[in-house]
């Protein structure tokens, strides 16, 4: 039987069911996630070889203009996941490396769990150094979490009978540094490194390895979606399939630009989410707590701050979001900087007084070396940055002095500043100091795998 009849089918039981019930069945969800993909994969178009994310795109719905809240790993899932952004939250950096979110109850496991649901975590978490804290109703213990022991555990779950609707949380370490070897079908020679990295035999080796990696993360991808047909799951189950932030090459992670903070973003299941559609809306990870909260049927939180894509999946709206904001403080060291986004345009600020790049906020790799071989430690930044996306899509070309942008440059301004008043931004108090015990690296360092400071 065809993967499609079989969600066609899933779907109609679940209905008869509901109809013979007498109410609505709560759909199963299922959190995907990896670790430093952004849309570097090939339903985005890219000739990155992941044909079972490409599969669920075909079933459910594909987000074009999706972007996570913050562009550093720990950050960017607490917003996902409280609906929150980082600096309300209180997840500023890293989690094991002593930064935390200021209430785990927020986490949306505690707004499902009234309305009946049984919570899994499977594989990586990393919004807290001990996952216990969390609230999981099951916590599955992997050797590791790669995909490849993640996975099994996974699909044992999902084989078991089920007396009520799960949220089942699973991580990948993949596509995180180091890259495993090419496979033979990953050959350099015929590799492209993403934009905006050169076009080079360090980098075409280095994407290679990139590309071994999201193997990897699909064949995991495509075992979960297995389990899901082979159980009779599929119908009545939303699978959220996304990623942090971009990949761990040069101005990608922990940057800004589109290619830092623009995310995969595939969600399949009843409520709309069905039939291949791509949507084109500017979309914040902030906006799924919101949105799972309408497919369930359960009242919004009144902390949260996305909106429910629902009226786009609809048909009812063709955008959710005038504007979305993104926001760095720490990564493997201290770099504060904010932005905002429209759909045409793009604002950049830098706070502090280092103006060149914090290096050990790049993960080692063939790129980086190359970029550092070229100067790239000393190379000038900017204390604004202003961008013409529909003109500029890489962001190469800085307005914020241009005469003839000052007044987009002072509206573009004036949003973000609102921004950071509205939500009480501690930056607006100056520098954000690391909480007592955490570890951080020197910002003139050049390298996260040097050790890092301990504060006292």
């Amino acid at each position: 039987m065809s993967t499609r009849r079989n969600f066609l089918m899933g779907a109609a039981s679940a209905t008869a069911l509901s109809a013979a019930q007498g109410q609505a069945v709560k759909p199963n969800i299922i959190y995907l996630h990896s670790h430093d993909s952004g849309r570097y994969l090939q339903p985005f178009g890219h000739a990155v070889p992941t044909p079972n994310l490409q599969r669920l795109a075909r079933e459910g719905v594909l987000f074009r203009q999706a972007f996570s809240a913050a562009p550093t790993c720990s950050p960017s899932r607490s917003a996902l996941l409280t609906g929150q952004c980082p600096h309300r939250n209180g997840m500023l950096g890293l989690a094991h490396r002593g930064f935390r979110m200021d209430d785990y109850n927020r986490h949306i496991l505690h707004t499902l769990r009234p309305a009946g649901y049984y919570s899994v975590l499977a594989g990586l978490q990393h919004i807290a150094a001990d996952a216990a804290v969390l609230g999981f109703d099951e916590v599955l213990k992997p050797k590791s979490t790669m995909a490849a022991a993640v996975t099994p555990g996974a699909v044992e779950f999902l084989n078991r009978a089920h007396s009520a609707p799960f949220f089942l949380d699973v991580g990948f370490f993949e596509t995180h540094r180091e890259y495993p070897a090419p496979t033979t079908a990953d050959d350099p020679r015929y590799t492209l490194p993403p934009a905006p990295i050169p076009d080079t035999p360090e980098t075409r080796l280095d994407t290679a390895g990139y590309h071994s990696s999201a193997r990897n993360l699909d064949h995991a991808v495509g075992q979960i979606l297995d389990a899901l047909d082979r159980n009779g799951l599929t119908g009545n189950t939303i699978v959220i399939s996304t990623t942090d932030h971009g990949v761990a090459f040069p101005l990608m992670k922990c940057n800004l630009e589109d290619s830092g903070w623009g995310v995969s973003l595939i969600m399949r299941g009843p409520g709309g989410f069905t039939g291949g559609k791509v949507i084109d809306a500017l979309i914040s990870q902030l906006d799924i707590y919101p949105t799972l909260c309408d497919l369930v049927g359960v009242a919004h939180p009144a902390w949260l701050e996305g909106k429910s894509m629902m009226p786009i999946i609809r048909g009812e709206a063709k955008e959710i979001n005038e504007e979305i904001f993104a926001e760095v403080t720490y990564h493997a060291a201290y770099e504060p900087k904010r932005a905002v986004r429209t759909r045409g345009w793009k604002y950049i600020r830098r706070f502090g007084d280092k103006h060149t790049p914090v290096l050990p906020n790049c993960d080692d790799g063939l790129s980086k070396s190359l970029w550092l071989e070229y100067g790239w430690k000393n190379m000038r930044l900017p204390e604004e940055s202003l961008y013409n996306l529909i003109f500029d899509p890489h962001e190469q070309n800085n307005l914020a002095t241009d005469p003839g942008s000052q007044v987009m440059l002072k509206e573009m301004s004036g949003r973000l500043d609102g921004w950071m008043r509205r939500t009480d931004d501690p930056l607006l108090k100056g520098p954000v100091p690391a909480p007592h015990g955490s570890q951080v690296n020197n910002p003139e360092g050049l390298s996260p795998r040097e050790i890092p400071d301990k504060v006292a």
